[in-house]
């Protein structure tokens, strides 16, 4: 399994300002929210003590290299959690919104600086609520869930400007199979490998390549490139990174 868990907190959906004190489905989007609002802290601090392996040796490097790819001036960070990516993309002279249902995350990112800083849900997008353009929008492994992600995708276009692009970086379908079939399903979440400080892993959503690529298409994408960056120690796939442009 790669380092990455398989619950992503620059990766959140919709949420209350507190964890839900009713049951919620445990796998389902609203739970990854529910989780995630327990984690902020150990997750801010696993991003900027270099804690997650593949991160450090592949996948942060592979994120900012496929971004710098398509040149934008300025750029969306949907689920940008403790804001690194924000900040990597200025010192690139990117100018960037980061914005992410957890306002914890949220206020840690913006007590960092380098960015413009939002809370809304992923709903609270696919409803309209954010009213920005930008030349690319990005997920870096926060497009886990499953219905809130559908719809959030759909509405993408409408938050680019003429010939952006939308850059998803996701969990490599090849690494995170396991036991199961190779079809779309709801899996349960790990800390494995992470401090004891994390609780209550999130769910995640399984999609096959063959899914990623058929959601972007209905959602008015034609996929540009599909990159799949390689564990330098493992040989094996740390994640797959799709870049698609609207059709329009």
């Amino acid at each position: 399994m790669p380092d990455e868990p398989l619950s992503m907190p620059d990766e959140s959906l919709s949420m209350p300002d507190e964890p839900l004190s009713v049951p919620v489905d445990p796998l389902s989007d609203e739970k990854i929210i529910d989780s995630w609002l327990k984690n902020a802290a150990p997750w801010t601090a696993a991003v900027r003590d270099d804690q997650i392996e593949s991160r450090r040796l592949v996948t942060n490097a592979a994120i900012i290299d496929a971004v710098l790819s398509q040149s934008p001036h300025t750029a969306l960070d949907i689920g940008c959690g403790e804001g690194w990516l924000v900040r990597a993309l200025a010192a690139h002279g990117i100018q960037s919104i980061g914005v992410d249902v957890v306002s914890d995350l949220i206020a840690r990112a913006a007590n960092a600086g380098d960015g413009d800083f939002r809370v809304a849900s992923y709903e609270d997008i696919a409803a309209g609520s954010l009213d920005v353009e930008v030349d690319a929008a990005i997920a870096n492994f926060s497009l886990i869930g499953h219905e809130a992600v559908d719809n959030l995708v759909a509405y993408v276009p409408r938050l680019l400007r003429p010939n952006g692009v939308l850059i998803i970086q996701t969990l490599h379908p090849a690494m995170t199979i396991g036991d199961h079939p190779y079809a779309d399903g709801w899996r349960e979440g790990s800390w494995a490998g992470f401090s004891e400080d994390f609780v209550d892993p999130a769910p995640w959503f399984f999609r096959t390549i063959e899914s990623w690529i058929r959601l972007l298409r209905k959602s008015g994408f034609d996929l540009l490139e599909l990159r799949e960056p390689v564990h330098p120690k493992t040989g094996m796939p740390a994640s797959m990174i799709f870049v698609a442009a609207t059709t329009g």
